[in-house]
């Protein structure tokens, strides 16, 4: 079961049809969304500031989220896939967006609705990534327009994909040898 703790008060809230990996840790002011799933390994600690995730949001394995005391919160839409290994702190993600593995995003940046953040990117502290753009590099550069083909076949798929994949865990399939 995952570790989910009150701290000063505040206890975590878990939406509906989430799937909490065992070794998920989430701690405070964190709110998730309906239908989301959070990883193993994956570090939620809302000890000094506000953690918001949307609907149908996948934060993967090894991700760690948190914020700066009284400065930053972090807010991440609906329909979002945060890549293995991420790192995001006190950053804006809006909806419909793909982070990279091993991506940085920092305080007060805002990475905008249709967005795609590139594996190993580090997004600035108050950068404003443009709508339906790709980021890439360190730090992060626009390299190019989301297109429509990327949008369906990754930002949407990835994030219909990790449904699929919290299902199976609900289901008790992990248990098959």
């Amino acid at each position: 079961m995952a570790l989910i703790r009150k701290l000063k008060d505040t206890e975590p809230i878990i939406g509906e049809g989430t799937f909490l990996a065992e070794t998920a840790v989430i701690i405070g002011d964190v709110s998730i969304g309906r239908d989301c799933s959070i990883w193993y390994n994956t570090v939620l600690r809302g000890d000094v500031n506000t953690i918001t995730i949307g609907d149908r949001v996948n934060i993967q394995d090894g991700t760690v989220i948190h914020t700066l005391y009284k400065q930053s919160k972090t807010v991440i839409g609906n329909d979002v896939s945060v890549g293995h290994n991420a790192t995001i702190h006190g950053a804006i993600i809006e909806d419909m967006c793909l982070i990279g593995m091993g991506a940085t995003i920092l305080d007060n940046a805002v990475v905008a609705t249709g967005c795609i953040v590139a594996a190993n990117a580090l997004v600035l502290s108050g950068t404003h990534l443009e709508p339906n753009s790709v980021y890439a590099g360190v730090p992060a550069k626009k390299v190019r327009e989301v297109t429509a083909e990327q949008r369906s076949q990754i930002i949407e798929r990835i994030a219909r994909d990790y449904r699929m994949y919290a299902s199976w865990y609900e289901e008790g399939e992990q248990d098959l040898v």
